[in-house]
This record gives structure tokens, sequence and C-alpha cells, in this order.
């Protein structure tokens, strides 16, 4: 079934375990390949507790040497394997119990060194592991647990490199495609070329306009037209399905039953492809903004009124837009350009661009003309983008268009100060709505999601929020360390893109843990 989004989160950086596998240095074997395909890690770690659980985060690849094992068993390093006689059924037990936790903690695979306690590894947690689905990788003894981390790290790093240049290369293609004489088939032709399959160019009701490059199987042609349908006038800005391993994704490039939706169908999908995907369709809109809708028209009559004493509310229908979010951004140069300024705004789907934000006292890190000021649509993602940290309010009503420029401001100052890419603001309303609503509990679950797929990081949220913050009681509570508790929490605030230093966040959390814990018979503890 097509879901229909907002706005799509742009994934964390993983290595593929097949990445780490293809390493020679490294030698590792994988004992137990469960069918997953696809399977990644974002991260590894070392550990001999025989409960591994308090220490993993999720996604880790777990190392261990086997010591708690010899531990149980008593047998000294360097000993061989384990005994066989009557402690087998024990063992087996016990492998199951220690497997069993390491999924339910979200660890992603599990790592055994053959050195210096174990010379194999024990077939009872070979068969542990392949009843639980967990990959099991088996690590020589000249390979370090260390090098297995470092190795884990610079593949990440690379990834995450190798994302940037293309993500920059493509959005530098499509921008010179939009300035040539024949500008909207230009772009399409890049677009399909950049994400390796098929774009095209939807009317009202699904009417293809033009299209560009390798057309997909006819059910997926077909798919992909009613997937546009599905968005002409819809306030959405994308949806996305899956039809006979066909990737299919629309995107609309305005709200009205008169705009137009740019699909694309490909066989796979890469890192980046969403960020690329959305700068085009930015792109076209803009280009087709004439068109459909005379959207500069509209952007200087809303300005007129303003400066004629109208209020926010009242323009804001001429901006085609329900919600907004202001976005500040400061270059990593320290100096703004008013053309790279406006292909910032175009990269994330507004032409409401300051290049002057600082000045006049505007509420902008740096407090000079190194800021630049963006009013974006809530409906469009706002990513990452090269070269520029970002600072990004909640999404807000015309009205309150003031209050999201302090709050955009102090996102950025807080970016700024912490060297991150990007940091949003999270409305408190958002999430404090789920507590008060009868019928949000499916909302609630859905906001939590990415924290309740891995219990430890929900019960340590939990515990954390009931303890008002307190790190060294949650720890004590919860039976692990302080700085495991850190590490827990500042995965949540990733997951759930919420500054949990905030008081308000924290308030509207408890409340959507009420909620979503009311849908299931229960409340917060």
């Amino acid at each position: 079934m097509p879901a229909i989004t907002d706005a799509v989160r742009t994934p964390a950086f993983s290595v593929p375990l097949a990445a780490l596998l293809s390493r020679d240095d490294l030698a590792l074997r994988l004992a137990v390949a469960p069918d997953v395909p696809g399977l990644v890690i974002h991260g590894a770690h070392a550990s001999e507790m025989s409960d591994p659980y308090p220490y993993l985060l999720g996604g880790e690849l777990l190392l261990t040497a086997g010591l708690h094992i010899a531990e149980r068993t008593g047998t000294a390093a360097g000993e061989g394997d384990l005994p066989c006689s009557g402690e087998a059924d024990d063992l087996s037990d016990y492998f199951d119990d220690y497997v069993r936790r390491v999924v339910a903690a979200g660890g992603a695979a599990l790592g055994f060194g053959l050195a210096p306690v174990h010379d194999t590894v024990p077939q009872a947690l070979v068969a542990a592991c392949e009843r639980h689905g967990l990959p099991l990788l088996e690590v020589p003894p000249q390979t370090t647990f260390a090098a297995v981390a470092r190795a884990v790290w610079q593949l990440m790093a690379q990834a995450r490199l190798e994302e940037l240049r293309r993500v920059s290369h493509a959005q530098q293609s499509l921008v010179t495609a939009a300035s040539s004489p024949d500008p909207v088939p230009s772009v399409l032709r890049r677009l399909a070329a950049r994400l390796g399959g098929w774009a095209a160019l939807y009317g009202s009701r699904g009417t293809e306009i033009m299209s560009a490059g390798r057309e997909p199987p006819e059910a997926g042609r077909v798919a992909l037209a009613d997937l546009a349908c599905l968005l002409i006038g819809h306030t959405s800005s994308t949806a996305t399905d899956t039809i006979g391993g066909v990737h299919l994704s629309a995107y609309a490039l305005g709200a009205g039953e008169d705009d137009l939706v740019l699909g694309f169908a490909t066989e796979h999908r890469e890192s980046g492809d969403q960020t690329i995907a959305s700068v085009g369709a930015v792109l076209l809109a803009l280009l087709t903004g004439g068109r459909h809708g005379d959207t500069g028209a509209a952007r200087t009559s809303a300005l007129v009124r303003l400066l004629l004493g109208a209020g926010p509310e009242e323009v804001a229908p001429l901006l085609g837009g329900q919600e907004w979010v202001v976005v500040h951004a400061r270059p990593d140069s320290g100096v703004v350009d008013p053309a790279a300024a406006g292909r910032l705004g175009a990269a994330l789907g507004s032409a409401l661009v300051d290049a002057a934000g600082g000045v006049g006292g505007a509420a902008g890190a740096g407090g000079g003309g190194d800021v630049v000021r963006i009013l974006l649509p809530a409906c469009h993602e706002t990513s990452r983008q090269p070269g520029w940290t970002l600072g990004v309010s909640a999404p807000v009503a015309p009205r309150h268009w003031a209050a999201a420029e302090a709050q955009a401001a102090r996102a950025l100052t807080r970016a700024l100060g912490t060297r991150t890419a990007l940091v949003s603001h999270t409305a408190s309303d958002v999430l404090i709505h789920l507590a008060t609503d009868a019928g949000s509990e499916a909302q609630a679950h859905a906001v939590l999601a990415p924290v309740q797929a891995v219990p430890a990081l929900a019960g340590t949220l939990r515990t954390w929020l009931s303890l008002h913050g307190s790190w060294d009681r949650t720890a004590a509570a919860l039976s692990v360390h302080r700085n495991t508790v850190r590490q827990r929490i500042s995965r949540c605030a990733d997951l759930l893109n919420a500054d949990l230093d905030d008081p308000d966040i924290r308030m509207a959390l408890w409340f959507a843990l009420r909620r979503a814990s009311a849908g299931c018979g229960s409340t917060p503890s």
C-alpha cells in the first residue's frame, strides 16, 4: 500500500555487513548467515559481560572473546573448547539466553574471537544464533577487536563522505541543467541519470507530460501514475510504493488541483537519493511555477499586503503552505554569497530567502550579515546541506512566524556550539496533543516507533524522564553505568529528532509515552 508522508527522514550512516566481511585485512568469516538481505551495522562494541543488554544501543556488531563463558564453566584462558559432558544442556540454555538478550537489545550481529580463550566457536552458540536469526562472525586470532571497530568507523566515514560528494555533484549538475535553454526536460534527464532509473512529470489526473530515463515495466509505470494521482491537491508532499521490486516515489510540486507531480521509478535506492530527488522537485517546482499558479506574482502580492498592514495568516495562503518552518543557515566560510543563498533555498524547497538575515539586529548567530533566513513550507524536508550549518524551527502556523524565528536562531546557536550540521527545534505541542486527543494512541506509537523498536532505549527514556533527567538515579534504577544512560538518551534524541535538554520537550515526550502505554493497557512508571 502506498505510503504518503510530509517528509522522509534521512537515515543515519551505516555499514553493510558485507562490506566489513570483504575486508581482506580482517579475514572475518560468517559462521551464521540469516537470510537478511542488506543487513547493516551502526557501530562496534566489545563486551565480555554475560548480559550485554544494558550496554547496547541497537545496531551494533557485538564483539566477545567468550571470557564470560570461560568464567561460567571454569575453563581457563587457552585451555580450548567448552566441556562436552553433562554441562552441555546448561550451556545450551546459557547461550540461548545470551543471544536472546543481544537480539532484544537491538544487536545487529555477534563477532566471536578465537583467541585467547577459545580455539573454535562453540557449537551451542552457533545453534543459538541460528535459532534467533543473529548473524555470527568468526574473528581470527590475528585480528584484534580494535581493528574491527576501526574498520567499522572508517567505512562509516567513507560512506558519509561519498554521499556528500554524490549529493553535491548532483546538485551542481541539476542547477546547471535548470539554467539551460530547455530546463525542464534537461532537469528530468539529469535526475533519471543520477538516480539510475526513470523520471516523469505528471499533470492533473496522473497524465504523463514528459519523461526521461530507463522505462520501468508496464505495471510499475501504471502504479507510478496512480501514485502521482494520490498527490494531486493533497497537502502531503511525497508518496512511496514498491511494485515488483521497483521502487516508486512521487513529489508534489504544489498543493493545488492543477499543480504537477514528479515521479521516479528505480530498481534500487541508495543513501542520498532522497536529497537528490528533493532538489530536483524544488527546481522543477520553480521552473513550472509560472505556468501553474504564478507563484512569483503570489509572493509579490503577499509582500505588498504585509507592507500595507495585513497579518501573516492573511498572506500565507498566497505562498502555498499550511504550516511553516524558519531556517537559519550559516555558511562554513562565514560569508554569505547571495547566489549560494539562492541555491540553498532551492535545495531546501523555497524561494523565500533572506540573504542578509543577520543584518539589522535579527536573531542570528554571529550578529552580522552571516546568516541566511529561509521561510519554508513544513511539507518540505529540511536536510543537511554541504557547506552550511542549519538551525530549524518547529512547524508553526503563520501567526507564530516570529516565535519560529527565535526557535531557528536558538537552534543555529546550538548547532554551531556543538559543531552539528543541522539542529531542529521540535514543537512540544505536536507531542502534547497526543496525550489529550482521545484517538491518538496510534499516532503516539508512530512518533515513538524509532525508540520503541529497541526495548533498551525505550526503557531508559521512560525511566530517565520519570526521574527528572537524573543520570545517576537512572543508572542506579537500571543497574547500568551513567555513561550508558547518557549514550542511550543521546541516541533517543537523534532517533526522535528532539532536543531533550528542553523541559517542554521532556514533558511532551512523557505525555506521548503515557498515551502510547495507555493504548497497551498500562502507563509508564
